[in-house]
């Protein structure tokens, strides 16, 4: 690695650090530096204000977290099988410290700037990368039958984020495994009562 990407990687790592524990606003450029462990001109040189340097982290915390595979429909397996598997992989993201961590800093910072809800949502993770496409190919299939294919996969998904983001990213529950099974059982029971063809 070039000593540029680097000082620039350093910079990245104290910024999602500080950003995360005292937020965007109360972070200084000097801060910054000092955390890194790099001059101040370093800083403005690779990024030359702190709202260039906020979107590079979410863009990075982004790219981390789109790393999953996608899940394709398979008329070989059962639907209920299928979509477990996919509320898992859900749950596994919206409760791991990665996403907590990139949501905590984006909360806050929409919270004053609400434009930045667009860049959130122009960002789609997990499952929402390819939900609609695999609903779309079970209802070709005959397995589903859904008129609304963006609206049931909002469904699905928020259906998911309300009963396990929102309370692990707000402190309102410390959940054990055996809640979450129970969420993702509930969630796949009620998706498929209501779509399934048979």
């Amino acid at each position: 690695m070039k000593l540029t990407d680097q000082k620039r990687m350093q910079i990245l790592d104290a910024a999602e650090e500080l950003f995360h524990s005292v937020g965007v606003e109360n972070t200084s450029m000097d801060q910054l530096a000092q955390q890194a462990q790099v001059s101040k001109r370093t800083v403005y040189n690779h990024f030359e204000t702190k709202d260039v340097l906020f979107q590079a982290i979410l863009q990075r915390m982004f790219d981390k977290l789109a790393e999953g595979s996608e899940l394709r429909f398979d008329a070989t397996r059962p639907i209920d099988q299928q979509l477990r598997k996919i509320a898992e992989d859900e749950v596994t993201l919206l409760s791991s410290d990665a996403f907590l961590r990139v949501a905590k800093i984006a909360i806050m910072q929409v919270m004053q700037r609400p434009e930045l809800a667009q860049v959130m949502s122009d960002n789609a993770l997990g499952c929402k990368r390819f939900l609609e496409t695999f609903l779309t190919d079970a209802c070709n299939a005959g397995v589903l039958k859904i008129t609304d294919i963006p609206f049931a996969s909002k469904q699905f998904i928020f259906q998911l984020k309300s009963f396990v983001f929102y309370p692990t990213l707000f402190g309102l529950e410390k959940q054990t495994d055996e809640v979450r099974e129970k969420i993702i059982d509930e969630a796949v029971a009620m998706f498929l009562a209501r779509y399934k063809t048979d």
